[in-house]
Parts: structure tokens; sequence; C-alpha cells
């Protein structure tokens, strides 16, 4: 049988053998989290955790991982909240109720007659660092659980942990191996350009301001929950118009009416970018200091007192790390309300040496005039 490299879940039994498994698409994992399946007709365990759900809560506490329960997490991502961080266009009325069980991941089994071989236990995601090539290997590995066992629940549940540590730590030895190309990263820089990091490679939310991280932990959904909120309500990359009013407030009329707030300094930075949809390189941000002053007096009328004036020189300056920091809280005003994929067509990025810019379309930006 091929195996497809993403498609394959290598399935560890309580037998010697291992078996891999073939899914019909990607079935990866938040390396967090630990899902419990069951077949449907398997129910022992399954009515016990449905009575006794503080046992894998409590023991994926010990373990370091998110017991994922699917119809718990149901619960979760209907809440109106959660579904419109994620899909912010979504007229949340028309939302049917969205039931599934805890054997929906098994649908997705290339061969059926594997079915036959998972019963109940727990999935999760391995990633190891491959040298050779230098890309991320993916396996999905399930521990099995016996309801009739004579080792009792709590023994096997105590063994599995024992198996994940050990393979944590060999992946922790893998991985402290490896050149992190953020290593040379500290709180100096050069320069703003040193000190800008783009999102175009890899989402974080590392240098958020922690209220906004907050937010994000809280409504953001990865894995498994992310796969089930594609699979079923299929959101798309359905972006905006923007409207900025004449009191220079950020409107998103087709996400809800939202509204983006930005303290006075920071809209005006985002406001200059919005304005230059060819990008601003960071080197030559002093041409553009005078202009960002008026955009300033805009957003905060009367406001330009010395304070503000030496603030937007700092800004301005590209030997000064202040535009980085105004980018991230740019960033921050986004993705605290809705998800990355969305959010990176608003808020200001761009590679090392090229010009930072807002890629959404301008034919999309309404300026609202007197």
């Amino acid at each position: 049988m091929h195996v497809k490299e993403l498609n394959k879940w290598t399935i560890a039994m309580a037998e010697p053998m291992n078996y891999e498994f073939d899914f019909s698409q990607n079935g990866e994992l938040a390396s967090d989290e630990l899902i419990y399946v069951a077949r449907e007709d398997d129910n022992v365990l399954t009515n016990f955790f449905e009575t006794k759900p503080e046992v894998l809560e409590e023991w994926g506490e010990k373990t370091g991982f998110k017991i994922v329960y699917l119809s718990n997490l149901i619960k979760s991502l209907t809440n109106k909240e959660v579904l419109l961080y994620r899909i912010p266009y979504l007229n949340v009325r028309d939302l049917t109720d969205i039931r599934i069980g805890n054997d929906y991941i098994l649908q997705y089994l290339e061969n059926p007659s594997d079915r036959k071989r998972i019963t109940q236990g727990l999935l999760r995601t391995i990633k190891t660092y491959q040298r050779s090539d230098g890309k991320e290997k993916v396996t999905n590995r399930f521990y099995p659980l016996y309801p009739n066992s004579d080792e009792s629940l709590i023994d096997q549940l105590h063994r599995i942990g024992v198996q994940i540590a050990g393979e944590k730590k060999l992946h922790e030895k893998s991985k402290s191996d490896e050149i992190d190309e953020y290593d040379n990263w500290g709180p100096h820089y050069e320069s703003a350009e040193d000190g800008f990091r783009s999102q175009q490679n890899e989402e974080t939310i590392d240098d958020l301001m922690e209220e906004v991280r907050e937010r994000i932990c809280k409504l953001r959904q990865r894995g498994i929950a992310e796969h089930i909120l594609e699979e079923l309500i299929h959101p798309d990359n359905r972006l905006s118009r923007m409207v900025i009013t004449k009191d220079k407030r950020i409107i998103l009329p087709d996400y809800q009416g939202m509204e983006i707030k930005m303290e006075p300094l920071v809209k005006a930075v985002f406001l200059l970018f919005l304005k230059h949809p060819e990008g601003i390189v960071f080197k030559e941000l002093p041409a553009y200091r005078n202009e960002l002053a008026k955009i300033y007096s805009e957003v905060k009328p009367s406001g330009l007192s010395e304070k503000a004036l030496q603030s937007i020189e700092d800004v301005t300056n590209p030997l000064n790390n202040s535009i980085n920091e105004k980018c991230a809280r740019i960033r921050g005003a986004f993705v605290g309300q809705f998800d990355n994929h969305l959010a990176k067509h608003y808020y200001i990025d761009g590679m090392r040496g090229e010009p930072k810019k807002i890629s959404l379309p301008r034919d999309l930006v309404i300026w609202e005039t007197e």
C-alpha cells in the first residue's frame, strides 16, 4: 500500500506490532492535544467519560495535553464569539445545529476495514524535524484504551502518560540540536528593519500585547477544532470592505459592522501605510514624517503636543524600534478581533529589505469625505 507522509496515522497498539493507517485527507492535530476517539458501538468507556469527564481532564493536565472530547468541543465551537472570530462574515442565525460523534475522525480512514482495529483510545500528532531535508515530519499515533482489561483504566492512562513523556523527551532532545532561526533575536537591534518580524512565513502571537494574546488563545481554534469548522462551515477568505469615516474610525461593514480600535499614533501609522499601497521601506521613513504628523492631527485634532511630535519623530526614525511596536499593535488590533487567515490582509507586513505594506486590495477601501 502506498503511504503518503502527511496522510498516515501510526497506530501504536498494546501489542508489540504497530499499524499504519491511511487517511483520505490530512488528519493532523495540534501538537498539544489528545483527541478521544471511539466507535459508536463501543460505548463502555464513552459512557464512563460522559459521566466523569474530570478523569480525562485531570490526566490531561498531568501530561501537559489538552484533552479533546468531541461532544464538548462542538459546544464550544458553536459559541457565537468563537464562530465569529474564525468566520466574521458568518450569519450566526442561519447556522444549523452541529452534531458529531466520537467516531467522527474515523470517516477519513482510506481503508474502511481499518475501523475494526480502532475501538477506543487517544490520538495525538508528533512532529519531528528531519535534518536531511530540513522539513518537519508528522506522525499521528493512537493509544488504545481497553474497558475490559485486567489493567485498570487509571493504570492504562498512567502507562500511556509514561509512554508519551518518553516520546516527548526524545523529541525535545532532537529539537535541541536544531538551529533556531530566531536565536539571534534580542531586545536591541541596529535598525527597525532588523527588528521587524514578518508574518508571511510564520504566524505567531508571541510578540503581541498580553491582553491580545489571552483573547486569541481563548477564541482561536486549532487542530481538530479547526478541521471540523472548515469541514462543516466551509470558511473562505472573504474580505470585508474597510471604511475610514470622516472622524477616522476604522469600520469593517461586512464583518458585522466591526470597528477596529487603535491608539491615535498607532492609527495614524496604519492610515499612513494604507495611503501607500506600494509600501514603505523603513529606511525611508523620515521622508514620511510630515505626512504622518498631518494624519495624526486629523486623528487627534489639536493633539500635536511636544510629546506627540517626539513620538512621531521616534516612529519615523529607521534606527528606532518604535515603528515595530506600532506595527505589532496594528496587527494585534486585527487578530484580536478575527483570525489571522483573514487579518493578515489588513495589517502591515513584508519581507526583510522589502517595502512593508498592507495587502488589502484598495478597491475595498472607502474613504469618507466631508
